[in-house]
């Protein structure tokens, strides 16, 4: 990951130009645009979550998962706290959940065939 990727938000005197906003935004997506990592943050938006929760939330494997979260983690789209011996992953923001739901809301539209709307 680059330096770019760590999405901790900027003070408002700090606010970047429109060129890295945009790659900052081109980063995020590009994460979202995978199936298993789209599956965690649709699940996370629900709420926290260990490993084990987010794996049966997902086709993929454990290891797999675990792999996905920690790309999250270091893009800073995910935090983690311990609860015990688990490690527990939530969203960073609801941007992020906000953002999924309208993925998938353009996906709905799209297979079901639905009229545009604002």
């Amino acid at each position: 990951m680059n330096a770019r990727m760590h999405l901790s938000g900027a003070h408002a005197s700090q606010q970047p130009d429109d060129g890295e906003r945009l790659a900052v935004a081109v980063d995020v997506l590009g994460l979202l645009a995978d199936r298993t990592r789209l599956a965690l943050l649709r699940r996370l938006g629900e709420g926290e979550a260990d490993v084990t929760t987010l794996t049966a939330a997902t086709t993929a494997a454990r290891t797999s998962v675990s792999q996905h979260l920690a790309r999250l983690r270091l893009a800073g789209l995910v935090a983690t706290r311990k609860e015990g011996r688990r490690v527990v992953y939530a969203l960073r923001h609801g941007h992020l959940r906000r953002l999924v739901d309208e993925a998938l809301n353009v996906a709905d539209h799209q297979i079901g065939h639905l009229p545009p709307h604002d």
